[in-house]
């Protein structure tokens, strides 16, 4: 017989799941928005944040109704945290819409591609995470953890390129400045699906990887 919680930890899920979804949609879109001269304001941030609010809520009165143990209380605080990340990640598509703003009157982003690449790159670890998630995965989470690397090396890379832009032309100073901008808010958004992968091995594991590893703060 199914218990009353499990019914509660699947809408619980669902939410945050849905949660996600929002936050990886509005990166996504803000980075394409960014990538093609255009500002967009990232209309899912309202929602991301209300959800955030509402999960918050539901895992207190979870915890006061059930007293859970064992898996079933690491998954609501493993929740928890990942709400508090998803919102982050919302908070970094906002930075994005406005990096964009200011472009209209510095110019065209440089660095274009590779910008791209580490959005998309940002994007597709924050889908992992998710995934593995819903799909209970560790080692996607774990896959997930080793982007980590990556994420940081794209960035790094593009913060010596822009270094040398405007070393050759100081005119570029502004729009090179917002790429700088552009690849940190991406780069933290890759830090916070790290973040994600880790909560998701806590609940599915009881390993607690927190500090492990150099990654968003929480």
């Amino acid at each position: 017989m199914e218990r009353h919680l499990d019914h509660d930890l699947k809408d619980l899920s669902d939410r945050l799941l849905r949660m996600g979804r929002l936050a990886e949609t509005a990166v996504e879109h803000a980075l394409a928005a960014l990538l093609a001269g255009a500002h967009r304001v990232p209309e899912e941030e309202p929602e991301i944040d209300r959800l955030q609010i509402d999960i918050d809520h539901r895992v207190v009165a979870l915890l006061a109704l059930h007293q859970p143990v064992a898996a079933d209380l690491r998954l609501l605080l493993a929740v928890t945290r990942i709400a508090a990340e998803l919102e982050r990640i919302g908070d970094q598509a906002v930075n994005l819409a406005g990096s964009a703003a200011r472009l209209e009157q510095a110019g065209p982003l440089p660095l274009a591609p590779e910008l791209f690449r580490l959005g998309r790159l940002a994007c597709q670890m924050v889908h992992d995470s998710l995934q593995a998630f819903l799909e209970r995965q560790p080692e996607l989470a774990r896959q997930t953890l080793e982007q980590d690397s990556e994420a940081d090396a794209l960035r790094d890379s593009i913060f010596d390129a822009v270094r040398q832009d405007i070393a050759r032309d100081s005119a570029q100073a502004p729009a090179a400045l917002e790429a700088l901008l552009v690849a940190k808010n991406l780069e933290r958004v890759a830090d916070h699906a790290t973040n994600i992968a880790e909560d998701v091995l806590f609940w599915l594991t009881g390993e607690d990887l927190r500090h492990l590893h150099p990654v968003a703060d929480r």
